[in-house]
């Protein structure tokens, strides 16, 4: 992993992700139990559509699965004994679930390691740029409804930030893109991210809703009617509304 590696957009990210721990993160602070609990990562990837500029890749999870259906994630998952590190666990599941080709991705970072409480996981983010962007899809509908690329662009647009208060007492931020509700693990380490590598604006942390509220509100965003989608030939993707879906049979989604 080398500096040298990335372009010129990410090195404020890169420079402020060195050596920092997870506190400057600002979500789960919750050290692990004494076993260590579960290994896991989780793909940051960072790309450039020629149009929106730098994005980053997530996963829309299957509203059908027992754990966190329906939530926007990064790519990841848990460790296997075969793999590696923690990068090995990170491309593989990112792989595994979008299809993307790992010879395209470059290691960039790894963040510090943050514990999820009601997952028992220990996840390492692996910060990451797509140099060589391949066709992406939700390989398995089962675990996966939608994969997304929403620009950074989007995210750092205050109309489309909130703060989500959960009945458990936890606030913290999310985001209301591509019809989506990015919230809880997700939605604070991008708006660590965005913070991090210079992106952020300036918006109203006092617009708070709850939990319900906000998935009814992503919900209505699903029915806004999208935009002229269109190909080009210098991206795989297609897009509309300023953001990329692609559900499991590889079509663009609403």
């Amino acid at each position: 992993m080398t500096r040298a590696q990335a372009p010129e957009w990410l090195l404020p990210l890169l420079g402020a992700v060195g050596g920092i721990d997870s506190s400057v993160l600002g979500i789960h602070r919750i050290p692990p139990p004494a076993d260590g609990g579960r290994r896991a990562s989780v793909l940051m990837l960072f790309g450039e559509d020629p149009v929106h500029g730098p994005d980053v890749l997530l996963t829309e999870r299957a509203i059908t699965l027992r754990e966190h259906a329906g939530q926007v994630s990064f790519p990841g998952g848990g460790a296997d004994p075969g793999d590696r590190d923690a990068i090995a666990t990170a491309l593989r599941e990112a792989e595994e679930e979008t299809g993307l080709d790992p010879a395209g991705v470059t290691p960039l970072a790894l963040l510090p390691e943050l514990y999820i409480p009601p997952s028992g996981f220990v996840v390492t983010p692996v910060l990451a740029h797509w140099h060589a962007p391949s066709m992406v899809h939700a390989v398995d509908p089962g675990e996966t409804a939608a994969v997304i690329r929403v620009p950074l662009a989007t995210l750092a647009d205050p109309a489309h930030r909130i703060q989500v208060a959960h009945p458990s007492g936890y606030t913290g931020p999310a985001f209301l893109v591509a019809g989506l509700l990015v919230w809880g693990f997700t939605g604070g380490l991008l708006s660590a991210m965005l913070r991090l590598g210079g992106w952020e604006r300036d918006w109203n942390t006092g617009r708070v809703r709850d939990l319900d509220e906000a998935w009814s509100a992503a919900r209505a965003g699903r029915q806004e009617v999208a935009g002229p989608v269109s190909e080009r030939a210098s991206s795989p993707f297609s897009t509309a509304g300023g953001r990329t879906r692609l559900t499991a049979a590889g079509e663009e989604g609403s």
